[in-house]
């Protein structure tokens, strides 16, 4: 029954020594911390500190008589009713404060998603919810659900470019097509997918014959990396639509040799 008593005791903020010294002085008082340590089975070498953080919590008095320090406990009822009294107003302003709105936190985790179905969805919502900007990077399959989408997104101001792999829909405004989606769906496996909204969240995926693979983020560390391959691929489509035969001359068709990061050739080199 004691080492409950003292286990309650420590659910209350007390040290194991302090809940075992403050027991051994409602058995019996006043003691010396000498005796209180023999009662307690607590090493004398620490009881003086015990009696002195007792003390600080008002759980204790110290008496003094001839010359001779003497400790009596507060009464339990006492102490329960300042701990109570006290948890009471923790409590209260903790409930206060709790409900006051705080700031959101930016989301640092990654969802992955492996369903298209689900992840085209998600497209969709993050699209729908966009007040500003869409940029997004897809293909004819991807493009064909999200079409109306973004054209009404268009319609209501808010600024979109889309690169799109493959022929898209001539008159088409913003929209950069991606001439060499042959060579990338074999370097990538699939038909890539990119989605960022407002700048704020992003969308990511790789779609195979039999299996989806993408993520989603608010995390900046996945965000701004999607957004800048977006971006960095509008740069070149820019640079494409109106050098091709240059680049094709110079790179190989599909911009063979452009692609191979390790080496800085040309065909002009390769003669």
């Amino acid at each position: 029954m004691v080492v409950n008593i003292i286990d309650q005791l420590r659910e209350t903020g007390l040290s194991d020594y302090e809940a075992r010294a403050y027991m051994s002085l409602l058995e019996e008082h006043p003691l010396t911390a000498y005796e209180c340590a023999g009662q307690a089975g607590i090493p004398t070498s620490k009881i003086y500190g015990v009696i002195k953080k007792l003390e600080e919590k008002e759980l204790v008095l110290e008496l003094v008589e001839k010359n001779r320090k003497r400790y009596i406990p507060q009464e339990p009822e006492e102490y329960i009713s300042s701990y109570r009294f006290k948890m009471e107003k923790v409590l209260k302003c903790l409930s206060s404060e709790l409900k006051t709105p705080r700031q959101k936190r930016e989301v640092s985790y990654v969802w992955n998603l492996s369903d298209r179905n689900s992840l085209l969805e998600r497209a969709e919502k993050i699209i729908s919810r966009s007040r500003k900007t869409v940029l997004i990077s897809l293909w004819a399959e991807e493009y064909s659900v999200l079409a109306s989408l973004l054209k009404q997104k268009k319609e209501e101001g808010v600024k979109t470019a889309v690169v799109h792999f493959g022929p898209a829909a001539a008159g088409e405004e913003n929209i950069y097509e991606h001439p060499i989606q042959d060579t990338l769906y074999q370097e990538k496996g699939g038909r890539g997918f990119t989605l960022v909204c407002d700048g704020e969240e992003a969308l990511t995926a790789t779609f195979s014959e039999n299996h989806t693979d993408g993520a989603w983020s608010r995390s900046r560390g996945f965000v701004t990396p999607a957004e800048d391959y977006i971006k960095h691929d509008i740069y070149i489509m820019k640079i494409v639509q109106r050098f091709d035969r240059e680049l094709t001359e110079c790179y190989g068709e599909g911009y063979t040799l452009l692609r191979d990061i390790f080496s800085d050739r040309t065909k002009n080199k390769e003669r």
